[in-house]
C-alpha cells in the first residue's frame, strides 16, 4: 500500500466504529479528526467530503461482519451445520456486536432509507449478499437431500433476515440479549420444522 492508501485505511479504520455508533449525523467532522489524530485537511485530502468518509465506514464494517460470519460457516460441512453456524454467530457474538454499536446493515439501513440515498445502494448491496448466501446453503442443503425439495428460498432467507434484525433492534433499544436470543430460536425451529427432511 501507497502512504495515501495506508492513510486512507487508518482514516476508515479509526472513524468505522464511531458511524456505527453514533450514526452519520451525529457523527461530526471533531468526532473524526479526534479519532484519527488527523487534521480536516488531511480527512478531505484523502475523501472528498463527509459523505465518502461514511460510506468507506460503512462498507468497512459490513465488510468486517461478513468476513466472520462466512469463517464460521466455513468450519462445517453439512448445509445443515452450515445454516445453523450462520444463526449461532449472532448469539455467540451479540456482546462484540452490542458493544460495536449494533449491525452495521440494519443501522446504515434505518439512516440511508429516506435522506443518505448515498448509502442506498451499498446497504441494498450487502442485504443481498446477505440473502444470496442463505439461500446458496439452501440450496446446497436441497442437493445433498438434506433439505425439503420443494422450500422457497427466498422466502426462508428473507424470513430469517427479518427476525435477525429484528432481534438486534429489540435486543439493542431494550439493553436484553433475550429478545434477540428468541428470534434466533424461532429461526431454528423453522429450520428444523419446515426445512430439514
Amino acid at each position: 500500500m501507497s502512504k495515501a492508501e495506508k492513510t486512507r485505511q487508518f482514516i476508515i479504520e479509526k472513524t468505522a466504529p464511531i458511524f456505527n455508533k453514533k450514526g452519520y449525523s451525529g457523527t461530526s467532522l471533531s468526532d473524526i479528526t479526534e479519532a484519527t489524530g488527523l487534521t480536516k485537511g488531511s480527512i478531505y485530502g484523502n475523501f472528498g467530503n463527509k459523505d465518502d468518509v461514511a460510506l468507506a465506514a460503512y462498507e468497512y464494517n459490513s465488510t468486517s461482519l461478513n468476513k466472520r460470519i462466512k469463517i464460521s460457516i466455513s468450519e462445517k460441512s453439512t448445509a445443515h451445520e452450515k445454516l445453523i453456524a450462520f444463526i449461532e454467530f449472532y448469539r455467540d457474538n451479540w456482546t462484540s456486536i452490542f458493544e460495536s454499536g449494533g449491525c452495521p446493515l440494519l443501522n446504515t439501513a434505518t439512516e440511508a432509507d429516506d435522506h443518505l440515498l448515498f448509502l442506498k445502494t451499498s446497504v441494498q448491496k450487502s442485504f443481498k449478499n446477505w440473502s444470496d448466501t442463505i439461500i446458496q446453503i439452501l440450496n446446497e442443503g436441497k442437493n445433498s437431500n438434506e433439505f425439503k425439495k420443494a422450500i422457497d428460498t427466498s422466502y426462508y432467507a428473507h424470513s430469517f433476515i427479518m427476525l435477525i434484525e429484528g432481534g438486534i433492534l429489540l435486543a439493542k433499544i431494550s439493553n436484553n440479549q433475550q429478545l434477540l436470543f428468541i428470534a434466533l430460536d424461532r429461526v431454528i425451529k423453522i429450520i428444523n420444522d419446515e426445512i430439514v427432511k
